[in-house]
């Protein structure tokens, strides 16, 4: 714990963060592939960052981050983002969001009180984004310090949210035993100035980018990531929508990946013969034909090999572990697999 003139403080990192397929448990074997493999690379870029783990290893290299969320694009434009910030600012103003204790109704006290969160958190959450916003339109932020306070408050809302780490429902009946608290993300200060952070559907943005290795982590399942995290979406783009039913979810038509479809094979393909690189990293499972429908992997062993190897030479490596899902799930020889693509000259 930190201290400051005003107060105390806690602080945060990249993985401090719960979230369906988080690669950082793994960050060791996929270093270590990359490592024995000998590849050499100036420039990494991370297609399907998520939370960005895997990009954290790579920062002694350009960092090309890409989410078709924004609450995960603005996570990595904290972490990873070229622009300088002021570190006593985030800490002044973290400080005082924990040290608040009337907030006026709000968005979020209107549409998720004693849902997710207790009204108290609610209206503390509505009152901290709005203030985050006001104050980056009125020029006491700079695009990196909003990100980085909103990141702030994405990874307390998902410290206490009554879920099971996951926004499709929430536990009714739940007492509301923790309360929000901000932590101040350590965020570096002097990134690669040639960073970049972009928020697109991947297939799209690999048709104008070139980077030396491409590691790409698409959706494995029919889960859509902005079924699961909507909450956290909306909270991000603070756009205040219409939200819907039991589990309160506002309109995410344009953020669903064809990942997640029967389409899964077709895009990967067009991913594929699109990206400039010289190598492909590519995670996925091995849960074809393992779990429920809904679990199953949507792209066959088959397909990736024949569309990777028409890309280059193709080496495969493997490693079991547990992952964190949407539920109890003891799958045995639940492997991650990289499938590492040496691209034709």
């Amino acid at each position: 714990m930190k201290s400051n003139s005003v107060s105390t403080y806690k602080t945060s990192l990249i993985n401090n963060r719960r979230y369906l397929g988080n690669k950082y448990k793994l960050l060791p074997f996929i270093t270590r592939v990359v490592k024995d493999q000998n590849l050499e690379f100036d420039s990494f870029a991370d297609i399907f960052a998520g939370t960005g783990a895997v990009s954290s290893a790579f920062t002694d290299k350009q960092i090309i981050t890409n989410d078709l969320m924004y609450s995960n694009y603005i996570c990595n434009f904290a972490w990873f983002g070229a622009e300088k910030y002021d570190a006593e600012k985030i800490v002044e103003f973290i400080v005082r969001y924990n040290s608040e204790s009337q907030f006026p109704e709000n968005y979020m006290t209107e549409n998720f009180a004693d849902t997710y969160f207790s009204a108290d958190d609610c209206a503390r959450i509505g009152f901290i984004r709005e203030d985050i916003e006001n104050s980056f339109n009125n020029g006491d932020l700079n695009k990196r310090e909003r990100a980085i306070l909103i990141t702030s408050l994405l990874y307390a809302m998902d410290k206490i949210a009554k879920t099971c780490g996951h926004y499709d429902a929430y536990r009714k009946g739940a007492e509301f035993d923790s309360s929000l608290e901000l932590y101040v993300p350590l965020a570096e200060q002097n990134n690669n100035e040639n960073n970049q952070c972009y928020n697109m559907d991947a297939n799209e943005l690999v048709k104008s980018l070139y980077a030396d290795l491409v590691y790409i982590d698409p959706p494995y399942n029919s889960r859509q990531y902005c079924d699961a995290y909507h909450l956290l979406e909306n909270v991000a783009r603070w756009e205040k929508p219409e939200v819907h039913g039991v589990a309160r979810k506002m309109d995410r038509s344009e953020l669903k990946s064809k990942y997640c479809t029967q389409s899964a094979t077709e895009a990967f393909e067009q991913l594929i013969a699109d990206i400039k690189a010289k190598y492909i990293l590519l995670s996925y499972n091995n849960m074809a034909e393992k779990g429920n429908n809904r679990s199953n992997a949507k792209i066959s062993d088959d397909d990736i090999m024949r569309i990777l190897e028409y890309k280059g030479s193709v080496s495969v490596f493997s490693e079991g572990y547990k992952a964190f899902t949407t539920g109890k799930s003891d799958i045995a020889d639940n492997a991650e697999r990289l499938f590492l693509c040496v691209c034709k000259a």
